[in-house]
């Protein structure tokens, strides 16, 4: 299904976290222009959390589910699920170790992150586009270009 241009800035922020996501798990191939070492990656993960991540995941409570709510009982289901895996990921952003466990860590956050990404893609975004009227997208849309 074609994402729906109100949600495509959305879409376009999933795809620099994928990229995220893969660059934390163990076993990740070196990404040019990317750190390359654990405590690189645990920084730039940080930094990305905090000026990429926590908006995005602000944007999507605070306009997309905020403006569905009550629509349809599946997209209240999912929009829990959503919010609840932004909890997760917030704490495992918030509790990035500087030991041993590091590597742990990383690939955990690597794949809570990836999997809440496709989610999002896979169940949630379609689900929107196929339960809200075109009138309702397009507040959406408008109110996250703003």
């Amino acid at each position: 299904m074609k994402r729906h241009q109100s949600l495509a800035i959305l879409s376009r922020e999933h795809h620099a976290a994928l990229i995220l996501a893969q660059l934390l798990k163990k076993d990740a191939p070196v990404y040019k222009g990317l750190p390359a070492d654990l405590a690189s990656k645990a920084e730039y993960a940080s930094r990305f959390y905090k000026h990429d991540l926590a908006k995005h995941f602000e944007d999507e409570e605070r306009v997309v589910i905020k403006k569905i709510k009550g629509i349809n009982s599946a997209l209240d289901k999912m929009a829990a699920e959503i919010i609840a895996d932004h909890a997760t990921l917030r704490k495992l952003f918030a509790t990035i170790p500087g030991d041993d466990s590091l590597a742990t860590h990383l690939d955990k956050i690597g794949n809570a992150l990836e999997q809440h990404i496709r989610k999002e893609e896979r169940a949630f975004f379609p689900l929107l586009q196929e339960l809200c009227n075109e009138k309702l997208l397009a507040e959406i849309g408008t109110a996250l270009s703003t």
